[in-house]
C-alpha cells in the first residue's frame, strides 16, 4: 500500500505539475481516447474543457511569444477513474487500494519566462511554488492529500533539457505522508523523476500544442 501512495503522488505530477505540469489536454485522436470520452460524467467534460483553455493560453504565448507580459493563471481539475489507476499501477505490479483520485491546482506561469525559455539558447526557468490537492477515495471516507512543488527547468534552444520539481511541504494522513515523503525526498536529491518530467514538457510543446493550433493562432 505504501507503494502505491508513492506511485499515486508520482500520478499527480505526471497529470499536474510536470513543468509545472504544462496541464494535460487528452486531444489524442486514438480511438481508445475517443471512446473514453464517449462515456466521460458531466464533471469530467468540464475539467478537460478546463485544461484545454488553459492550454490554450500557454500555446499561444510558447509558439507565438505573445502576450510576453503578465501571467497565465488557470485553476485545472483532473480525476483519474480506479480502473484507469489501476492498470497503471499494474504496469509495475501494485495494486490500487482506492477509488477515484481527483487533483486540482492553481497553475501561474510568467509570460516573459515563457518566452526566455523558448527563444534564448539555453535558459533555466525558475517557476512559482504549486500547490497541489488531492482527494483519493476511500470505501468510508475520502483522504486529503496536499503537495507543494516549486520547478526548475533548463531549455536549450526551445526545448526542455533538464528538470527539478523541489517538493515542499506534505500534508496526508500518516500513511500517505510517510509514503509520499519518502518519494518526494529521493526525487529532491537524486532527480528521479527527471527524464519523465522532460519528456511531458516536450511532448506538450511539439505535440499538444499541435493539436489546438487553430484555437491559439486566432489569440
Amino acid at each position: 500500500m505504501a507503494q502505491a501512495l508513492v506511485r499515486c503522488g508520482l500520478l499527480v505530477l505526471a497529470g499536474l505539475a510536470g513543468s509545472a505540469a504544462l496541464p494535460a489536454l487528452a486531444q489524442s485522436v486514438d480511438p481508445k481516447v475517443a471512446a473514453a470520452r464517449a462515456s466521460e460524467t458531466e464533471e469530467e467534460k468540464k475539467e478537460r474543457e478546463g485544461r484545454k483553455v488553459c492550454a490554450i493560453a500557454l500555446c499561444s504565448t510558447l509558439h507565438k511569444r505573445k502576450p510576453d507580459i503578465g501571467e497565465v493563471s488557470c485553476n485545472v481539475q483532473k480525476t483519474w477513474r480506479k480502473e484507469v489507476l489501476t492498470k497503471i499501477l499494474e504496469r509495475g505490479k501494485l495494486p490500487w487500494p482506492w477509488g477515484y483520485a481527483r487533483c486540482t491546482s492553481n497553475l501561474k506561469f510568467d509570460r516573459a519566462t515563457l518566452v526566455k525559455a523558448m527563444t534564448e539558447p539555453e535558459f533555466e526557468a525558475q517557476f512559482d511554488k504549486h500547490d497541489i490537492r488531492c482527494e483519493l477515495e476511500g470505501e468510508k471516507e475520502t483522504y486529503d492529500v496536499r503537495m507543494e512543488i516549486r520547478p526548475k527547468v533548463t531549455f536549450k534552444q526551445g526545448k526542455a533539457v533538464k528538470a527539478s520539481l523541489n517538493w515542499g511541504k506534505i500534508e496526508a494522513p500518516k500513511l500517505a505522508k510517510t509514503a509520499l515523503w519518502s518519494a518526494t525526498a529521493a526525487d529532491n536529491s537524486f532527480g528521479v523523476l527527471q527524464s519523465t518530467v522532460v519528456e511531458d514538457i516536450n511532448d506538450f510543446i511539439e505535440t499538444k500544442c499541435l493539436e489546438v493550433k487553430e484555437e491559439w493562432q486566432g489569440k
